[in-house]
């Protein structure tokens, strides 16, 4: 046990696996663990490098190894997979995750502080929250299509429609045993808007306090949610060697498939940080639409792209430009700074 220098650890709910190597990659054990006898486990093992996936659980108990003395290296899922062997098994997962931890170029993801969690947990709780009430609006349109009631799509046909079903003519026509299902439905649906409120109004209040947010909220497209959630998920800056890296990091960059030295680019990869990416794609769809609807400023990269490319292209294009963007924001801590037009 003495000459390990890595462990390669599986985690799972209750059942783990750790395998150990030494420095020449030899496999020195392989064992498996218990919930309730891991931490004792590394508490009696020699310190080394600990690698495991980032996964659910990853970053608690990367926390716990950190404290115990250990170098903890969290590695993609997607890293790890070109290292399993056949046939799929805890074992065979460890031993994975132990090779690919000792290739010099492997890439890692930092493990997060529970503060940091916490700060975005937020933003997961109101994505939760704003599905559920996308499912229930669907449900009562749907449910009100059986009855031949038909309503357009958006928020204030909704209200109306739950205004017509309290006191109105579509109330009187259904059957009475779908009145009160209806009236459940409303009722949760005006639930939901208040803790959606409710949420907004505190990360509002969020980027108003936070130094880093408000610096983000001077790019044109990026508003109270998006500054925070920057702040509270991206890791720091000097992670990425350059604006394309954060914004690889993002998936905001197209696939490539090139070979020969013939460069062929596809899609956007989507590889990465889907709500952040989502973020961004929204907030550079509301600038695209302000600049389709008053016109672009004269000379701008704006007004060349919507020139000559499609308006969905050109949005996921300044979503990307964006992202490196606030990269260069993140690095320098500067504010942003509007790029001048290029003389006719």
């Amino acid at each position: 046990m003495a000459e390990v220098t890595t462990i390669g650890l599986d985690i799972a709910k209750h059942v783990f696996h750790a395998h150990g190597a030494d420095a020449t990659g030899r496999a020195v054990f392989s064992k498996r663990i218990t919930r309730g006898k891991l931490l004792d486990f590394f508490a009696a093992h020699p310190r080394c490098l600990v690698a495991l996936e980032a996964c659910g659980g990853a970053h608690h108990w990367g926390r716990e190894l950190r404290a115990m003395g250990h170098e903890v290296r969290l590695i993609p899922p997607a890293y790890v997979k070109p290292f399993v062997k056949r046939h799929k098994n805890d074992a065979v997962d460890a031993e994975a995750i132990c090779e690919a931890a000792q290739r010099p170029s492997m890439r890692f993801v930092a493990v997060k502080s529970e503060e940091q969690q916490a700060a975005a947990l937020v933003f997961r709780t109101r994505d939760l929250a704003v599905k559920q009430r996308t499912q229930l609006a669907n449900a009562i349109r749907g449910h009100l299509s059986e009855y031949g009631w038909v309503a357009p799509k958006g928020a204030a046909h909704l209200a109306m429609l739950a205004d017509l079903l309290e006191d109105g003519e579509i109330g009187e026509t259904l059957p009475e045993a779908a009145r009160p299902m209806f009236a459940m439905m409303v009722d949760m649906l005006a639930d939901l808007d208040k803790r959606i409120a409710a949420l907004d109004k505190e990360i509002t209040r969020r980027a108003r306090e936070d130094e880093v947010a408000r610096r983000l909220m001077t790019i044109p497209g990026i508003g109270p949610i998006t500054a925070t959630a920057i702040a509270a998920i991206v890791p720091p800056a000097e992670t990425f060697a350059k604006g394309r890296d954060f914004a690889a990091w993002l998936g905001l960059v197209p696939k490539q498939a090139s070979t020969g030295g013939k460069q062929k680019l596809g899609a956007i990869s989507r590889m990465g940080e889907r709500t952040l990416r989502r973020l961004l794609i929204i907030g550079a769809s509301a600038v695209v639409l302000q600049v389709s609807k008053r016109g672009a400023p004269a000379g701008s990269w704006l007004e060349g792209m919507l020139a000559r490319k499609p308006r969905m292209l050109v949005t996921v294009a300044l979503a990307n430009k964006m992202a490196r963007t606030v990269w260069a924001l993140l690095v320098k801590q500067e504010d942003y700074r509007a790029p001048v037009a290029a003389a006719a």
